[in-house]
């Protein structure tokens, strides 16, 4: 690599740190702690104190991570702690996967950790999502944050936010998905997750199905579930209360640990989170847009309750993954809620190729119309990207 950090301008911090690897999670994905430990042991080396928060919190499962820990970092802020959240991917630009008491961190202070950490994450051979991973560890140290709370990138028990101890591992829902990683079928893919566990004190978990409870149970017999929230959110979507009551079973344990937190303070804080990407309601031009990160199967199945209750059909439904991941069991489900389904998998297979081209086309149609996007958290940043290279007026509601 020829340019230096001092060279590095906020604009081309993406393009640095692509060169580490793909940051799409599981193409990403290099299994082991080694590279993750070595790194930290070589920044260690050159003087930098990686102090231990009063709590750390692992959040990992299929989908609903970054939501429950979006959901848990709101709460524990209620009650006066300072909070460091580490969350992946991003949608416009790096610098949303760490954040500091609901603030991202600044570009000025990215770029001082990575002056420390790139020349030696380049000889380490971290990978993307380990080089991030320590990058938060560093900011979280240095903002002496009460409490740490990692989302995993893909699976736990090889997973770079499990290389750290923690206190407390929460799992969300459990379904298929990154078989190429994580194992063929579900009892393969809950065992790997099961390990975001591994060491905590408190072991939480989102209802699961019957195969996944059974696996978990004979994994970690002193886990506990917990229940729906119970109470109105203002992010949209049904399933969003197993997330948000996760997240709030989570603070009752903390208190058990001896953190004093504010339950009542919490319950407010969790009913008014918004995450963005998540069921997202954008005013575009005349248009409504309607964004949400679902792009496996499971997540679809998940929102599709909340689509169905729409009183107004959708004019378009642009329904976007990548070409290893099948989602023909969901197009019966959607086809009811629009006049038109676009499947777009990034191959040319399709009718468009780019999501630019979808959106210039299928807008010129419609005057007022009434979209709705799923697909990755890339996708979403195109859809917005696209917004703003038109120069139109939107605004998220």
């Amino acid at each position: 690599m020829n340019s230096t950090v001092h060279q590095i301008k906020p604009h081309q911090i993406e393009a640095w740190l692509n060169e580490l690897g793909l940051p799409s999670a599981d193409r990403d994905y290099k299994p082991g702690h080694e590279r993750v430990c070595e790194l930290l042991d070589a920044i260690t080396h050159q003087g930098f104190i990686f102090k231990r928060p009063k709590l750390r919190v692992r959040v990992a499962g299929t989908n609903g991570k970054g939501s429950t820990a979006h959901y848990l970092a709101a709460a524990l802020r209620a009650s006066g702690l300072k909070i460091g959240l580490y969350t992946s991917p991003h949608i416009l630009r790096f610098n949303e996967r760490i954040q500091i008491d609901g603030v991202q961190i600044s570009i000025d202070n990215l770029l001082s950790y990575m002056e420390v950490v790139m020349p030696l994450a380049l000889k380490v051979n971290t990978s993307y999502f380990e080089t991030a991973t320590v990058l938060a560890l560093m900011a979280f140290s240095d903002a002496s944050v009460d409490v740490e709370i990692l989302e995993a990138g893909v699976g736990a028990r090889l997973d770079a936010t499990t290389a750290v101890e923690a206190d407390m591992g929460l799992l969300t829902p459990v379904a298929l998905d990154h078989q190429d990683w994580l194992g063929s079928d579900i009892q393969q893919i809950a065992i790997e997750k099961s390990y975001v566990f591994q060491g905590c004190k408190k072991a939480l978990s989102a209802e699961q199905n019957e195969v996944v409870t059974t696996i978990l149970n004979d994994c970690h017999p002193c886990i506990s579930y917990a229940g729906d929230f119970g109470k109105q959110l203002l992010m949209l979507g049904q399933h969003q209360q197993q997330n948000a009551g996760l997240a709030m079973v989570a603070m009752q344990e903390i208190l058990s640990l001896g953190l004093h937190v504010d339950l009542v303070a919490a319950e407010a804080a969790i009913k008014e989170t918004i995450v963005a990407g998540r069921l997202e309601h954008i005013k575009f031009a005349k248009h409504d847009f309607w964004m949400d990160a679902a792009h496996n199967e499971h997540a679809i199945e998940k929102l599709f309750p909340t689509l169905k209750a729409f009183k107004e059909p959708f004019d378009v439904i642009f329904l976007c993954t990548r070409k290893d991941r099948d989602l023909t069991n969901c197009i019966p489900l959607l086809l009811p809620l629009a006049n038109k389904v676009i499947i777009m998998t990034g191959d040319g297979d399709y009718e468009y190729q780019t999501m630019e081209e979808a959106l210039e086309s299928e807008l010129s149609h419609v005057h007022a119309g009434r979209f709705l996007v799923l697909g990755s958290f890339v996708t979403l940043g195109e859809t917005i990207n696209w917004m703003e290279k038109k120069g139109w007026h939107f605004h998220s509601q």
